[in-house]
């Protein structure tokens, strides 16, 4: 065995990692989006839950992506920890797939799969063409790297010294710690399982081992949901930790029964694959996994529980600092949920300029120094925010998002200027609520009456321009133009009232500009708004913004 042969073997490695994280990554951005809907819709009932992580892990070829989605979804909010555990426990079936595919050992057609990725990516326009050619180009490369391994692995059997130190490998407990080990290094347990299968089919692994080694690899695939869940909330840490325990659990409980009956274990298993050692490993991943899953079950609820116990407490919200909700500017960006979290963090601000327009309003027309000074705190908070989630998307911008995220990426960036613009029009009507009570300045009844009419319409374009943005959904949208038009209507024709009432001197100077400016800013408050209803239809060919 010379250099050559471990070149040869290291190379083989990083092609068939490469190939995978291109299927996986290329899968995530053509169906990710989709799938991440179902994952969100089917996941109130834990067994329904389960299934779509079974077909959602499956798909996306990565249980590590899933459970990194899930605590994602749950730091988030979309998601309780009851309903994530159902899909973790899917997750963990629906990545045998990827130890199945390696199993059929395509590596003769392997070239096919590359060059027609090749041309999919180089020579179509369309984005979803194009990455669906990565997905097979990561097909082919996998194949590829698994073909080169292969043959620098039959140089081995050549070789006393690695024949005689993995048939060493004899002690389950040493072999469980190899495959937690290769698993937390490689971050993928779908690697360390199809390096497993190469081996035992090279007849340099026995095939009882491979069980141990399996177990193993369990449990180093938590790592990738456990550094996830660093900074997260307190829930998100519990969603990793499910991960952490199931796969403990279960591994214990499997490796209980596999030093009962390993023998007659083995030699059903490679009875049911025809005396297929590749599809005997493959075999034993998956009924491992499906075992683990039928046996706990219907304890989840008690591992959901004893999360409670490993990550004591609830969130704390500091009331000395600002803070985001829902993204972690500083942690790990999960590709799959990046766009949902600043979207969520976009509603929690629009929230906040809705407040405080209402606030600034009712400052206005009953001046209170108490709700001047709230709003223009309000307005501090929401100013941190949008330089926070302006930073957000500019970092997320630069991964490999779902396409369907990709297309509404640009919309958020209007969006959240929008939603910082009306936080400004409150500042102003806080600061002309200042004046006024400063200076004594009278409002009439009818001027009062006529603001807060114009207010209430305004916020309700706010409000259903908010809903539909959070829900991606255009049923107000008729709503919204026709109160957007209202509002319109009704500030021409304020201002014509206004300017009658001035000429006649039945207004003062000094409250006709606070009137003027209050009616004025209120209808661009609700051009405002209107954008963040239309962002949801055409997000990339919004106007420029009306400067105001």
């Amino acid at each position: 065995m010379g250099i050559t042969t471990i070149f040869l073997l290291l190379g083989g490695l990083g092609l068939f990692l490469f190939g995978m994280k291109l299927m996986s990554d290329g899968l995530e951005q053509v169906a990710g989006a989709r799938m991440r809907s179902i994952l969100e819709f089917f996941t109130k009932n834990r067994f329904v839950g389960m299934l779509v992580g079974i077909l959602f892990t499956a798909v996306v070829q990565s249980s590590s992506a899933t459970t990194v989605m899930v605590v994602s979804f749950v730091n988030s909010g979309l998601m309780n920890l009851f309903q994530a555990a159902g899909v973790i426990l899917g997750a963990n079936i629906g990545t045998t797939v990827t130890g199945q595919l390696i199993a059929f050992n395509l590596s003769d057609v392997a070239p096919l799969f590359v060059i027609i990725g090749v041309v999919m990516f180089m020579f179509c326009n369309k984005q979803n063409v194009k990455k669906i050619g990565v997905v097979i180009l990561g097909f082919g490369i996998l194949f590829m790297g698994l073909s080169t391994m292969s043959g620098a692995m039959s140089s081995f059997r050549e070789s006393p010294e690695v024949v005689s130190l993995l048939g060493s490998l004899t002690n389950p407990l040493m072999a469980i710690l190899v495959g937690f080990v290769i698993t937390a290094i490689l971050q993928s347990s779908s690697a360390t399982v199809g390096i497993v299968i190469l081996m035992a089919s090279q007849g340099l692994l026995a095939f009882p081992i491979c069980f141990f080694l399996i177990l193993g690899c369990n449990m180093g695939s938590c790592v990738s949901a456990l550094l996830a869940s660093i900074g997260g909330k307190k829930d998100a840490k519990r969603a990793a930790w499910i991960h952490f325990l199931f796969n403990i659990i279960g591994s214990f409980v499997i490796f209980l029964i596999l030093t009962i009956a390993l023998d007659p274990i083995a030699d059903g298993i490679l009875a049911l694959s025809k005396g297929n050692v590749s599809r005997a490993v493959a075999n034993a991943h998956t009924l491992i996994k499906i075992c683990e899953v039928f046996l706990l079950f219907p304890f989840m609820g008690w591992v959901v529980k004893a999360t409670y116990r490993i990550v004591p407490g609830e969130d704390v919200c500091s009331t000395d600092a600002y803070e985001l909700k829902y993204i972690q500017p500083e942690g790990s960006v999960s590709p799959a949920t990046a766009v949902v979290d600043g979207i969520h963090e976009l509603q929690q601000m629009g929230e906040l300029a809705m407040n405080n327009l209402k606030m600034s309003m009712e400052a206005l027309c009953e001046p209170d120094e108490k709700k001047i000074k709230e709003v223009c705190e309000q307005e501090a908070y929401i100013d941190f925010l949008n330089r926070q989630i302006t930073d957000y998307l500019v970092k997320i911008s630069e991964l490999d998002l779902p396409i369907a995220d990709a297309k509404i990426l640009g919309g958020l960036f209007h969006v959240v200027n929008d939603i910082e613009r009306i936080g400004d029009h409150a500042e102003n009507f806080a600061e002309a609520a200042k004046e006024r009570m400063e200076k004594q300045i009278p409002f009439s009844e009818k001027a009062i009456r006529q603001i807060r009419e114009m207010a209430e319409m305004v916020t309700e374009v706010l409000d259903y321009a908010l809903q539909m943005f959070s829900e991606r959904s255009t049923e107000h949208m008729k709503e919204v133009l026709q109160l957007e038009e209202a509002v319109d209507q009704l500030e021409r024709k304020l201002q014509k009232a206004h300017v009658k009432r001035l000429t006649k001197g039945k207004c003062t100077p000094e409250a006709s500009m606070l009137y003027s400016d209050a009616i004025s800013g209120l209808e661009r408050a609700a051009d405002h708004a209107t954008n963040i209803a239309f962002a949801i239809l055409e997000p990339e060919d919004l106007g420029e913004e009306e400067e105001d």
